[in-house]
């Protein structure tokens, strides 16, 4: 019986059979690979694909051989070093063993590695190539750099190097060291731990190492330290891009301790090095032990406490003067590595009392004050120019300049495109077919007078309607390209085939009909056959690319279709402003993306964080992306990029020719960016300076406007941007604002890009600060820093906004609204300089409730000069307060017609106000109920005939006469759904 089981039969049966290798695992792993394969061939063939769509298939080829090559280079020299030295370790292995315990523990680790150390060695590698290859392909714009970097023409003022030195060939160096570091250091880990195995390197008896692993390990180290050597001889020149306690540079402790530490410790490393060479023949430690004791006592030593005791009790008592030198070294670098060493700083003497006649005098010469916020007008453009509920604006608009009519100066505008937005369709219209077939485009630009009102406040249009009809020109109006189209569209047909793509839906309130349109431009990818249909099938992990009957021969799909991801992926050496602005040039609506180079190695220019730098209230939001938290110390503005909206091109312009980054990108990708002579002249009129540019040198200003080295380290005149007083998040930087202004020596307003300053830990205003924006200017660039004198007390924004949160006649002027149900927001504050002081004007918007189908509506303008509160529902009402020519009441403005409105009656004062507040909501609830029907002509015109009803409540509440209190007197006017929004920036 118990045979029987022994031989594994049971009750007669055949031996239980034995388990085999199942092919399961294997399997798998072929499946998951395959995969990764074609995944990986999805997308480099679909990118291969995109770009030769836009022409630009150089770039994509140039960025694929180069990173390949860098892959293949580094990552196999990583894999063939680590594997080739525990191959060569291996090969002169001990052969015999001694009969101690730890060789005998070792004798089990010998068996189970011995059939497989092949198989052991070949993964080792491989994994090697995958890390050091990919590490090595990330770091293409480093290399390509160094290889086509030139000259700056100017020298470093340490070692007298070319700039270029620093921002083309440093950093490559020093990734050419670190990636021979981590092969050394890995080969001598290999190298270990293979002798150790097989008992070359022992840690019981007298000798410790082989002849054959003492070679070798000598070899290793000997490589080591004339690495080291190297090293320390490059820290030197990274001495001037080093983050100090004070500042980005070489400071006092480093001239006098580090540097000559580092020349030191270098001679040490090469004595090291030779001794460990010397190893090989003479065989002892005992020379290299010294040798690397004495490095390991002298980095200590000489590298760490002397620099340490020369920091303080050399430099500590008397630190001004000891770093005076070297703090004024590191602002003419800062100065001239972010652009401002031509700002021009002049004092202004901020005066609070002039005349009227004077005053009047320059808001006349205004061409107009900008008075709509474009974070706070967008519901108005959204609700009153979509159309339809799938089309939208971003949450951000722009502010651009036009021409009108015989008007000699350009008009200031608020713009956007009106965009498709999926998310606008019913729910039961998403499907397939229509997100990505039918809705396909936005239509038309909107645009509105930055400084105009219509009769109940809301905006008046440049450009509106569908088909789009304005003062700006004729244009293609079709939006395939922006932020809030579809992730893909699959769009053209071939000739005859009825078209299916919505271009303006049915618009009953003008009696039109629905019009489709088929895509005809460029920009797609081709994907008639259907080897493209597989491929995007994969790529979107959507069959019906393959199985539709809509895609056709004639059939292209879009994607990537925000304008600044193409532009980034077009240069990716570039780093792209967060704001991007569209505009009509030449027939065409294109958007505008600025684009900058920028490096982190120019000596001793400070370093600053882009993140932080170009962060304010606005940023984060649809349409301003915030920036990488990359830190950078120099920045140049070299391309202004070019996105057509129907076709989706890119054309990118040389902006600095004199930019040595620039030049090094044009040498690694030529023919990518057009020269400067290019630009049309009707772009040109758009272009402008860019946002996050000027965020940059404005922070970079705060403090380094001040040139002194004695008073920048006293840092007695440091400046900071203020938070934004209009949102309830109290350390939000305030955004700079587009603004024509005229500032003092010029003749003309200006279109700039304005901000204050106040002091550090105070409230007031310290400085004025803008730059030309217009770039068909001469004196596009120019910055100027009107400086407040330390004596004054100006309030800056967030005293202001209190001033006008407090001011009792404002308080009543908002008082209906808040009876209504209404909320009071508060736009963006604006500062300008006005006959030698400085004039404050802020919009006031009301929006009655929060639900759909409501928009903020500009209802009063104030206005503040000189410690005087002004209000009314123009500007010019608002400077009459101010200059004292009436009492501040605000008059209604003239009836909105259409039969809305409606007067109070007779009776007293109160009931009228009733009676009037009661029509006023019985049209807001036939403006809801026209909404409801998607009636928005209706739903327009209701609630203007409410807005007027309300002004008419509004003027039976004013009295004949009440004096206007004062920036801080009055008392506060109550929360009455009061609340500060979100400011509008450019």
């Amino acid at each position: 019986m118990s045979g029987i089981f022994s031989e594994g039969r049971v009750f007669g049966r055949d031996p239980l059979p034995r388990r085999r290798p199942k092919a399961l695992l294997p399997t798998l792993g072929i499946v998951i690979g395959l995969v990764v394969l074609i995944g990986v061939f999805t997308d480099v063939w679909t990118e291969r694909l995109w770009y030769g769509a836009l022409g630009y298939r150089s770039v994509y080829t140039t960025l694929l051989e180069t990173r390949t090559m860098l892959f293949a280079v580094f990552g196999l020299a990583l894999a063939l070093s680590v594997a080739g030295n525990i191959a060569l370790a291996y090969r002169f292995r001990s052969r015999s063993h001694p009969a101690s315990a730890e060789q005998q523990s070792l004798d089990r680790y010998r068996d189970a590695v011995e059939p497989l150390k092949r198989w052991i060695v070949i993964g080792l590698a491989a994994i090697l190539l995958l890390f050091g290859g990919s590490n090595a392909a990330g770091d293409w714009k480093t290399y390509l750099l160094w290889r086509n970097g030139g000259s700056f023409g100017v020298k470093d003022q340490f070692f007298g190097r070319d700039i270029g030195f620093y921002v083309f060939d440093y950093p490559f160096y020093r990734m050419v060291i670190g990636y021979l570091f981590a092969i050394v250091i890995l080969s001598l880990l290999g190298v270990l731990a293979t002798h150790y195995l097989y008992g070359g390197i022992t840690v019981q008896g007298r000798k410790h190492f082989s002849d054959a692993a003492q070679v070798h390990v000598s070899a290793l180290l000997g490589v080591f330290m004339l690495l080291k050597a190297v090293s320390y001889w490059l820290d030197r020149y990274g001495l001037t891009i080093s983050d100090g306690r004070l500042f980005t540079g070489v400071s006092y402790t480093d001239a006098h301790a580090v540097m000559p530490a580092k020349n030191i410790l270098l001679i040490i490393s090469l004595i090291c090095a030779s001794l460990f060479f010397a190893n090989i023949v003479l065989r002892t430690w005992m020379l290299p032990a010294i040798g690397f004791g004495l490095l390991l006592l002298s980095a200590i030593l000489i590298g760490g406490i002397y620099p340490a005791i020369v920091q303080q009790f050399q430099v500590k008592p008397s630190e001004p003067d000891k770093e005076g030198p070297y703090i004024a070294k590191n602002i003419t670098a800062t100065r001239e590595a972010y652009g401002v060493a031509n700002v021009q700083v002049s004092d202004y003497a901020a005066v609070t009392d002039i005349g009227p006649s004077e005053l009047r005098a320059y808001a006349d010469s205004l061409p107009g004050t900008r008075l709509l916020d474009p974070m706070l007008v967008r519901q108005a453009f959204e609700q009153l120019q979509q159309v339809r509920g799938f089309y939208a604006v971003p949450d951000l608009l722009d502010v651009d300049r036009y021409q009108v009519g015989n008007n000699p100066q350009p008009s200031d505008m608020v713009v956007a495109l009106r965009e498709v937005d999926l998310n606008g369709l019913p729910i039961d219209q998403r499907n397939w077919n229509n997100d990505h077939t039918v809705y396909t485009h936005g239509n038309g630009m909107i645009a509105a007078y930055g400084n105009r009102r219509g009769p109940s406040g809301e905006p008046v249009w440049s450009e509106q309607d569908l088909p789009p009809i304005g003062q700006l020109g004729s244009y293609r109006p079709q939006v395939y390209f922006g932020d809030l189209e579809p992730s893909y569209s699959i769009v053209g047909a071939p000739p005859g085939q009825a078209p299916i793509e919505l271009d303006i839906p049915d618009t009953e309130s003008a009696g039109s009909a629905t019009k489709t349109t088929t895509y005809d431009g460029g920009g797609g990818v081709p994907i008639g056959s259907a080897f493209h249909q597989l491929l995007y099938a994969m790529k979107y992990h959507e069959p019906n690319i393959l199985l539709s009957g809509r895609v056709n021969a004639d059939s292209q799909i879009l994607y990537d279709r925000s304008p600044r991801e193409r532009v980034e992926k077009i240069a990716p050496w570039l780093t792209v402003d967060g704001d991007q602005y569209p505009a009509i040039v030449d027939g065409h609506l294109v958007w505008i993306v600025d684009a900058y180079t920028t490096t982190g190695n120019y000596p001793q220019s400070e370093r600053e964080s882009l993140e932080q730098a170009t962060s304010d209230s606005l940023t984060g939001t649809q349409a301003l992306a915030a920036q990488s938290s990359t830190d950078i110390n120099y920045v140049r503005n070299s391309v202004k990029a070019v996105v057509d909206a129907y076709d989706g091109s890119v054309t990118l312009y040389q902006w600095d020719p004199n930019d040595p980054i620039l030049k090094a990108w044009m040498s690694a990708f030529p023919g990518v960016v057009k020269p400067q002579s290019e630009i049309p002249d009707a772009l040109r009129e758009h272009l402008r300076y860019p946002e996050d540019l000027f965020k940059v040198q404005r922070e970079i200003l705060a403090r380094y406007h001040v040139t002194n080295a004695s008073t920048f380290y006293q840092g007695t005149d440091r400046w900071r941007v203020p938070e934004d007083p209009t949102i309830e998040a109290g350390t939000i930087a305030q955004p700079p604002y587009y603004l024509s202004v005229k500032m003092p020596g010029q003749t003309e307003p200006a279109f700039s890009l304005t901000s204050v300053y106040v002091p550090n830990n105070r409230q007031n205003l310290a400085a004025f600060m803008s730059v030309d924006a217009d770039a068909a200017s001469s004196d596009y660039g120019t910055m100027r820093i009107l400086q407040l004198p330390g004596t004054t007390t100006i309030p800056g924004p967030g005293q202001m906004a209190n001033a006008f949160n407090a001011d009792q006649t404002i308080a009543r002027e908002l008082q209906p609204y808040r009876l209504s149900g209404s909320r009071a927001s508060f736009g963006n504050l604006l500062t300008l300089p006005v006959g030698g002081g400085l004039l404050y004007v802020q919009p006031v918007y009301t929006q009655r409730g929060v639900g759909e189908g409501t928009y903020p509506v500009l209802q009063l303008v104030l206005a503040s000069f000189g410690g005087t509160v002004g209000s009314g529902t123009t500007l010019d009402q608002a400077l009459a307060v101010v200059l004292g020519s009436n009492s501040g009441t605000t008059q209604p403005p003239p009836s909105g017609g259409g039969g809305g409105g409606g007067s109070g009656g007779g009776g007293t004062t109160s009931d009228q106000v009733r009676s009037l507040l009661q029509q006023a909501n019985a049209k807001y609830e036939a403006a809801q109920a026209a909404l409801a029907n998607q009636d928005l002509a209706t739903y327009a015109l209701r609630i203007q005939e409410m807005d007027t009803l309300i002004q008419q409540a509004l003027a039976l509440t004013q009295p004949s006469s009440e004096p206007t209190s004062g920036p801080t007197g009055g008392s506060t006017p109550g929360d009455g759904g009061t609340t500060p929004p979100a400011s509008g920036g450019g």
